[in-house]
């Protein structure tokens, strides 16, 4: 099946919305427990463009979404301006195809254009098949946290990876204005 890989627009976001609430209703790949309705993908989506960040969609020939990926800030302040956090999600009945992948390709380029130095992944430690798709990705586990989360009646561990974007990169200056 071909597919492209483009900036999400809002026509995209029910298509999101579903491929989100499968993720939150199925999985341990989002710790919510409570689907979202599409005014949430579009406040998401708003902030998102607001702070510049990219959202991207996997798009069949038809233009039918297949997945997407995105990314944000990783916490809210100044001194880590220069790290962002990631999220990649396919729709249920593409994954395996290698879609994650190049969603994965694609963000990093944008990561990189937008002059970030790391991207962070936080991961549910038993999602195997996320923590492969890192680690061929060149992400590093760089922390474990036990029984931070809890979904489905269980506990649930997080696994940290990250990215360097721009390895040897001098940090800069602090902002004078």
């Amino acid at each position: 099946m071909p597919y492209h890989i483009r900036d999400a627009v809002p026509a995209d976001l029910p298509a999101i919305c579903d491929i989100y609430n499968d993720a939150v209703l199925n999985t341990t790949a989002i710790w919510n427990e409570q689907a979202v309705d599409l005014a949430n993908r579009q406040a998401w989506f708003s902030a998102r463009h607001a702070q510049g960040y990219p959202v991207l969609v996997m798009a069949a020939a038809d233009e039918q979404v297949l997945g997407y990926a995105s990314f944000g800030d990783w916490r809210p302040f100044d001194g880590f301006r220069h790290t962002v956090e990631h999220s990649v999600y396919v729709r249920n009945d593409q994954r395996g195809n290698g879609l994650g992948p190049r969603l994965m390709e694609a963000l990093v380029v944008r990561a990189r254009e937008a002059g970030k130095h790391v991207m962070v992944a936080a991961i549910e430690s038993g999602n195997a098949a996320s923590i492969r798709l890192h680690e061929r990705a060149g992400f590093i586990t760089t922390g474990q946290m036990p029984q931070v989360g809890t979904k489905f009646g269980r506990w649930l561990d997080l696994t940290f990876m990250q990215l360097t974007l721009n390895p040897g990169s001098e940090p800069p200056l602090a902002n004078k204005e």
